[in-house]
């Protein structure tokens, strides 16, 4: 878990901790290692970025510093995307002994300039480094820091204060997103408008060789549980519910459905509670075949994050899984699905990967990840590659995310022409299944239709819930992708057609009122977004300040 480990902290839980994330902006080519290739937006950045006006753009909050901050007894603040000089600033106004910094491998050069301007204005204060960047080999030799933190923090922070580490974690309230916007139009933020975010736990059990994930919270059989029953997990639902408002939840744990009992009991409560929730879930194709389809919709299941690697890549997680079967299956009975594909594998080759990609689309998922087969300090596979000699010299770590080019070298593919694939996959995702906004306008009112009669109050309340943007703010979205696709791409565009049709026939004339209101507002609004990004346009967080235990 620790990569290095001090004794107590001399102040113990009396200590004034800073928590950060590392400074912006985030979306533009800098000397620090930010890319504009590779801006703070999960959704813009890895799955909807070949979709124009047209693409999701939120952001979320760095919810592990949030988790730090909300289980230690010592007063703590924490400092989520801040400028470089708001982060000075914050050093200027208070005498912190300990200023933690969390970050990805991608910005290092944040962390190093971070660890100097703290040197300089608090040379007495303890500098500890977390986040994916501490598995970087020698990370203590790169950055001025005192600590380095490898896995779960909250144990970590505890134990540094001197405080109990086994007392049960509290979870906060955490909003899923902020800041949305799609066809250049802000989207509602309140609690029934957008998801809570629950984190039963960290790390991945599977252990796929490329994911990071799993490597930096034990690897292969193991992880992180904060929560271990339904019961707990109800529970923490319940609070989410109370404090925000909410009525979905983001379940961040990379692999919730694999833990059936788990999900099972948390549905026997949601069941007694009378609970119509929508959880929003990753899960892999092996767990996801231990229910069925009705199981999945009486326990709320409205979106699932799968992997869906080549079934010539041999993970078991995929192993004799007919996955357009399967992903078919959920996305007629309304369960939206985030399919995830890694291009340019040991297989791969120029001869082969456009039919890989090709049969990844073929999916038509409702949204399409597309990563390259990355090597990152601490996987298995960065360990393969550097007994094998194969890790590239000279690459600057602020391009090792997945979303650029190779840092290694492939048997039959360029570094180059990794980008070229990767780029062609989401551009073909694209130009065959239509925006993502359209595919799950396509997947909810599939689910409406077979089961706004289900004999489950609880699950008629949820599809009710979510059809309502169907016959509103998605019906004018139909109406102008309609328009637009309508030059680009007929075919995608009759496909939308045909489901607008469908739409008000089933919803009548409120949501035809609303398609030709509304609908010439997002026309305009969309080009006007499309015409910004192009002119290089970028949108960057805002900046949080928040304190707890704080004594003035």
């Amino acid at each position: 878990m620790v990569q290095l480990q001090a004794s107590i902290h001399p102040k113990g839980s009396q200590a004034r901790v800073l928590l950060t994330s590392v400074f912006g902006p985030y979306a533009q080519d800098d000397d620090f290692g930010s890319r504009a290739i590779n801006p703070m937006e999960l959704y813009h950045n890895q799955v909807t970025r070949a979709q124009g006006s047209y693409s999701l753009r939120m952001f979320h909050r760095s919810w592990g510093i949030l988790m730090i901050q909300h289980n230690i007894s010592a007063p703590c603040a924490v400092l989520d995307f801040p400028t470089l000089p708001r982060f000075e600033q914050e050093l200027r106004n208070t005498e912190y002994d300990i200023v933690g910094i969390s970050a990805i491998i991608a910005n290092v050069g944040k962390v190093r300039e971070m660890c100097k301007r703290v040197r300089q204005i608090l040379p007495n204060a303890t500098i500890v480094i977390g986040g994916h960047v501490a598995a970087i080999p020698g990370l203590q030799h790169l950055v001025d820091a005192d600590l380095v933190v490898k896995g779960e923090g909250i144990r970590w922070m505890r134990e540094y204060l001197g405080e109990d580490p086994e007392r049960p974690i509290e979870h906060p309230a955490l909003l899923s997103a902020f800041d949305m916007r799609v066809m250049g139009m802000k989207m509602g933020s309140s609690g029934d408008e957008t998801a809570a975010t629950i984190i039963p736990s960290v790390g991945c059990p599977l252990g796929c060789n490329f994911c990071s994930t799993s490597a930096f919270f034990g690897g292969k059989g193991k992880w992180t549980e904060f929560f271990h029953t339904g019961d707990e997990i109800f529970h923490q639902m319940l609070n989410a519910e109370r404090e925000l408002g909410v009525r979905s939840f983001f379940i961040m744990d990379e692999n919730f459905l694999l833990n059936r009992p788990r999900a099972l009991q948390l549905l026997a409560h949601m069941k007694e509670n009378n609970k119509a929730w929508a959880l929003y879930v990753f899960s892999s194709m092996n767990a996801i075949r231990k229910y069925s389809v009705e199981e999945l919709i009486q326990l709320g299941i409205s979106w699932i994050w799968m992997g869906l690697e080549s079934p010539k890549a041999g993970y078991d997680k995929l192993k004799d899984a007919d996955t357009l079967r399967i992903t078919q299956e959920l996305r007629e009975n309304g369960i939206k699905i985030l399919g995830s594909t890694i291009v340019g594998m040991e297989h791969h080759t120029p001869e082969n990967i456009l039919d890989e990609i090709d049969y990844a689309v073929a999916h038509r998922t409702d949204f399409h990840q597309f990563m390259l087969y990355t090597p990152i300090p601490g996987t298995p596979l960065y360990a393969q590659m550097i007994e094998e000699g194969r890790m590239l010299e000279g690459i600057d770590p602020a391009d090792i995310h997945g979303q650029f080019k190779f840092n290694f070298s492939h048997g039959t593919i360029s570094r180059d022409q990794s980008k070229h694939y990767l780029d062609w996959a989401f551009q073909h995702d694209f130009e065959e299944n239509g925006p993502s906004i359209f595919r799950i306008c396509k997947t909810m009112f599939s689910g409406w239709l077979r089961h706004k009669n289900h004999p489950d109050p609880r699950v008629r309340a949820r599809f009710a819930w979510e059809v309502k943007s169907l016959k509103s703010t998605y019906s004018a979205a139909l109406w102008a992708m309609e328009k637009r696709l309508a030059h680009v791409n007929a075919a995608v565009a009759g496909k939308v057609r045909r489901l607008r049709g469908q739409v008000e026939d089933e919803f009548g004339l409120g949501s035809r009122l609303w398609a030709h209101l509304v609908g010439p507002v997002l026309l305009w609004s969309s080009k006007r977004e499309d015409k910004r990004l192009d002119n290089g346009v970028t949108y960057e967080p805002s900046t949080f300040f928040t304190r707890r235990n704080w004594a003035d």
